[in-house]
């Protein structure tokens, strides 16, 4: 069996798990991740408190640096279909997506954001990558991303946020924010 069928089996393994209240749920949590929108709102809370406006630059800039590594860039050249476009038999609970699969941009922003928040308070970096994971399980669960998907989405979603954090110590423009 290849890599892609192992895949695709462990796929179709969740979608023997769904049920109504699980489905809600799932749903529920991968709108969370959608556009990136409860990390960016995150972001520019956090710019409004003075004590941690710098971390939220960082995460702005985090989700930046994943908005142009993922979806403009490995995105388009990698060209990955979606499992959902694959196997069309499987009813989605949410809209198809019309981008491509790797990496999964949901994945990508919720890791970045943990890490940084993490950097900036061990607590609510623990609440984050909580729920970056259940981000990260929901796009598997509802068929729109592969496991590879999610791993590509931890990766690079780690390293834009390694990024932003290495230019918050570097750049002087970010060191004179403290």
């Amino acid at each position: 069996m290849d890599f892609l069928n192992m895949e695709t089996a462990f796929l179709q393994y969740l979608q023997s798990l769904h049920n109504p209240l699980l489905d809600k749920i799932m749903v529920l949590i991968t709108h969370l991740g959608d556009s990136g929108l409860i990390w960016i709102i995150t972001a520019l809370v956090l710019l409004c408190i003075k004590k941690y406006r710098k971390d939220g630059l960082v995460m702005g800039l985090a989700l930046v640096f994943g908005l142009i590594l993922g979806n403009l860039i490995l995105k388009n050249v990698i060209q990955r279909p979606r499992p959902c476009w694959v196997d069309p038999s499987v009813l989605l609970l949410i809209a198809n997506p019309t981008d491509y699969s790797f990496p999964s941009g949901h994945t990508q922003a919720a890791v970045a954001a943990a890490v940084v928040l993490w950097h900036a308070d061990r607590r609510w970096g623990i609440a984050a990558a909580i729920l970056a994971a259940g981000i990260a399980f929901s796009r598997m669960y509802l068929y729109v991303h592969y496991p590879t998907d999610i791993l590509g989405g931890i990766v690079s979603g780690a390293l834009c946020a390694g990024a932003a954090l290495w230019c918050r110590e570097h750049l002087s423009i970010l060191k004179k924010m403290e």
